[in-house]
């Protein structure tokens, strides 16, 4: 089942002045910068120590679990729906070994 929310997106109208408002200002650190698509970028920022980060761009929640399988067809069988299954798991059909996360921008 989900354990923590990994990630928390907020609207940034610019992404870059967001970044170094939470980074230069607040003194978050970027703790991911990584491309998105033809022109975007996923970037998550958070306090020293904190377990959820902020990502400024699209808003939304991030939760993580520890078998995003298994989880998908927890919140199925309880009548949540979502407009794809995950990706299959790499090596097998157990736990992801990338970060398991689901979206939700509900």
């Amino acid at each position: 089942m989900i354990t923590r929310v990994s990630s928390v997106g907020v609207r940034a109208g610019d992404q870059g002045r967001a970044v170094d408002f939470y980074v230069g200002k607040l003194g978050f650190e970027k703790r991911r910068d990584e491309p998105m698509g033809p022109d975007g970028r996923w970037v998550e920022v958070a306090p020293a120590g904190a377990e959820t980060s902020v990502v400024p761009f699209t808003p939304g929640l991030v939760f993580a679990c520890d078998d995003l399988r298994a989880t998908f067809e927890e919140l199925r069988r309880r009548g949540s729906s979502s407009p794809r299954s995950p990706p299959p798991s790499p090596g097998g059909s157990g736990p992801s070994s990338a970060t398991p996360t689901a979206t939700s921008t509900a």
